[in-house]
């Protein structure tokens, strides 16, 4: 079964495409019960309707299958069937027997209404470390005078600046600059910043009625403040103070708290973003990560396992609360640091990624990386409005046997109970339905399940998930998407479960569950859990004599899932050392909200090779696969390296590739620089790009990835690369994993 395939029509990929008609079976499967959910996925023949999509009404759907479907032996006639009630219909007069995983339906349709261009657009504050240096501050500001150029004149902006103030610009006071001063210090309410900004009372907003802002000054349309925020945003200056020992006073809790105090005041649920730029911690306020003394080193994940971070608890604590006030009042929160050292991201985490908001840890605001960032964010569509979309949930309706555990993604549980939700919570659990402040056509949410264990099912009878999407667009107008896919209930040992195993799919969604586990474990107890989930796993699938390890095999369906382990366990995911809590708090949030392929890259790095014998082809992960005479473009999704073999290196030092008796080395030199740029390019955040040579420095992003089949202890051979690690091998570790398995 092409997988691949199947999630461009559904948007979804299943760790089992065949589920045992048992919870008991199904806990025996090892690896949950779980969809990797891409809700907004593109797709090429997704009918639009110029109103809703209809709905299950209490629990009933209607399933059509028209056609054969992805191998299935369906009947020629269409037939209309009940899915989703209690008496759900076998699907035997529709399906033949002979079908294996592959026998399903799925359909998928978008209706709604389209907004309306003369209302008010989604709002944006921005929110500026005034402490930042002076040239950074101007590449900054350089960049923003790009955005508000780009934006739609309905678009709603305010600008707030910040050191160990507050200040709330007043952008419809043309006199002069005008602003409102919040102390640092303190924590912002809505009810305080209504005061003190004089602004009347907003009701809340109606679902489907165009937004009224209240009269004031400090949120509005880009065509009443185009000059007033260009002036204000052109007269930013560097505050910062150089004081020998002492760390900028910097308010950054403080300045959040007052946009979102501003948008909780002027908006409700209509698209609103808060877009934080800074170059360091915050020293003074709420969510403060270090002391302004030089003398009080940041913290490190030691410290804060040893409880030695003495601010990272009450800064967590703070920012939990503004997470849900961003939840209530759909806002976004966005983090773009640029700096050198770490500027609290990880107590922000929680606020950034259940809110969906965007995270870029770079070096400089002047390194370009922002730049290209934001020129994604404020993409346009087809019709020129913002490619964002806001205020959305996403439900689940399913046939009465399976239960709802919980969600692992930038989403937030609602709450609403009925009877398919089980009492076991795996993540944002306890509901049906989650909100998600934002959502991209890349945003993957993992939904984990469970079998009801009340009565028996009948295996070979289907089952359905129907996920109902509803989400504000660019224009302000409302959609709802709705996917209805169906599988079947199998018997136990039944060679559809085998079959029907997504091994990528599965790493993705353990991936999550460790990173779960991570936040209350220490990384030897995630690594020991993955340790023991894949022996238990390993036995139940594998084919071997008892005692017998040189008999373990496991099928081509399972066969690559030890090694996504392998590489998972030593990931900057569970294994933090060498990384700050900032940078882990960075990659943790980005494989959240990443789908299968993307996940995968970052849990198992792709390696290509390049070289005169042909085009470029892929190799091991493998301290083996450097060799003098190629090159390799590794890509990590956080860097993407090109790695110059010694000869290669040597003969373009020598400027081989400017002669034109050697156009071949131009052409491969060439080739391998281009592909890198559209990996480059084709992602956001953008990935770091690196250039090194065999045996440089900056060879270690590579290396640091590469299975150590030599190590300093192996059988040296000549022209072999040698990583220095006490690390097991791939093979070692494969081996270990079929000693233990065959004792089962």
């Amino acid at each position: 079964m092409d997988f691949v395939e199947l999630e461009a029509v559904e948007g979804l990929r299943w760790s089992w495409n065949s589920w045992p008609a048992s919870k008991s079976e199904a806990t025996a499967l090892i690896i949950p019960l779980s969809i990797m959910c891409t809700p907004l996925m593109q797709a090429s023949e997704l009918p639009v309707l110029p109103y809703d999509p209809l709905e299950p009404i209490s629990s009933f759907v209607l399933w059509y299958c028209p056609k054969a479907n992805m191998g299935s032996t369906i009947n020629s006639n269409p037939t209309w069937g009940n899915g989703l009630s209690s008496s759900s219909n076998s699907l035997s007069s529709v399906i033949s027997s002979s079908s294996l995983v592959s026998s399903f339906s799925s359909s998928s349709v978008l209706g709604g209404g389209g907004g309306d261009s003369r209302g008010i657009g989604p709002a944006f504050v921005f929110v500026v470390d005034m402490c930042s240096s002076e040239e950074e501050l101007q590449a900054l500001k350089n960049d923003l005078l790009l955005v508000l150029e780009q934006l739609p004149e309905n678009a709603l902006v305010g600008l707030i600046t910040f050191d160990s103030m507050v200040y709330v610009y007043d952008l419809g006071y043309s006199e002069c600059s005008r602003m409102v001063l919040f102390h640092g210090e303190r924590e912002v309410s809505s009810d305080q910043a209504r005061r003190f900004l004089s602004i009347s009372h907003n009701p809340q907003l109606q679902l489907g009625k165009i937004p009224i802002v209240p009269k004031q000054g400090f949120l509005l349309p880009i065509s009443d403040c185009e000059f007033n925020i260009t002036t204000a945003v052109e007269d930013i200056h560097s505050t910062r103070k150089h004081v020998s020992g002492s760390r900028p006073l910097r308010a950054t809790g403080a300045a959040i708290s007052a946009a979102l105090a501003l948008l909780e005041s002027c908006l409700i649920n209509t698209g609103s973003r808060i877009m934080v730029f800074t170059s360091g911690p915050a020293t003074v306020g709420p969510g403060v990560v270090v002391d302004s003394n030089f003398g009080q080193p940041i913290r490190t994940h030691q410290d804060i396992n040893n409880g030695q971070a003495p601010h990272h608890d009450k800064s967590c604590s703070f920012y939990k609360q503004v997470s849900k006030r961003l939840s209530k009042a759909s806002v976004v929160l966005d983090l773009f640091a640029c700096s050198l050292d770490q500027v609290g991201a990880a107590e922000l985490r929680e606020a950034v990624e259940q809110s969906g908001g965007f995270m870029l840890l770079a070096e400089s605001f002047e390194s370009g990386q922002l730049r290209k960032c934001l020129r994604h964010i404020f993409k346009r569509d087809d019709e020129g409005y913002l490619n964002m979309n806001f205020d959305a949930t996403i439900e689940i309706v399913a046939t009465k046997d399976v239960k709802i555990c919980g969600a692992l993604g930038p989403c937030v549980s609602l709450r609403k109970t009925n009877s398919l939700v089980s009492v076991a919570e795996i993540g944002e659990g306890g509901t049906c339905m989650w909100k998600l402040n934002t959502l991209t056509d890349k945003t993957c949410i993992a939904f984990i399940f469970q079998v009801n264990d009340e009565q028996k099912v009948q295996p070979g009878s289907a089952f359905f998930i129907q996920f109902i999407t509803r989400y504000r667009q660019g224009n302000m107008g409302f959609r709802k998407r709705v996917t209805t896919a169906a599988r079947r209930w199998v018997g136990n040992h039944s060679s559809e479960i085998t079959a029907g195993f997504d091994q990528e799919a599965a790493a993705s969604v353990m991936a999550r569950l460790a990173i779960l586990r991570a936040q209350t474990c220490y990384a030897r107890d995630v690594i020991r859990w993955l340790d023991d989930t894949l022996v238990c796993f390993a036995s139940k699938f594998g084919d071997y004599v008892q005692e017998d390890p040189s008999s373990f095999r496991l099928s081509s369906n399972f066969s690559l899932y030890p090694q996504f382990m392998f590489h998972l366990r030593r990931s900057q995911f569970i294994d933090v050392f060498n990384t700050t809590p900032d940078e882990t708090a960075f990659f943790r949030l980005m494989l959240n909200r990443e789908g299968v392929v993307g996940s995968l890259i970052m849990i198992q790095p792709t390696l290509f090779q390049y070289s005169f014998d042909g085009p470029p082809v892929p190799v091991l992960l493998d301290v083996r696969s450097i060799c003098p005479d190629v090159i390799l473009l590794f890509d990590s999704y956080f860097h993407v390296v090109i790695h110059y073999g010694s000869k290669i290196a040597h003969w373009r030092k020598l400027g081989y590739d400017k002669n034109p008796n050697h156009d071949n080395f131009r052409k491969l030199l060439q080739t391998v620089e281009h592909d890198a740029e559209q990996l480059v390019a084709d992602r956001s955040p953008v990935p770091k790009l690196i250039r090194c040579d065999q045996h440089s420095s900056q060879a270690r992003f590579l290396l640091a990835k590469l299975n150590p089949s030599v190590t300093q202890n192996s059988t040296y051979t000549e022209g072999s690369d040698i990583i220095f690690t006490d690390d097991l091998s791939l093979q070692v570790f494969l081996d270990h994993l079929q000693v233990l398995a065959v004792q089962g």
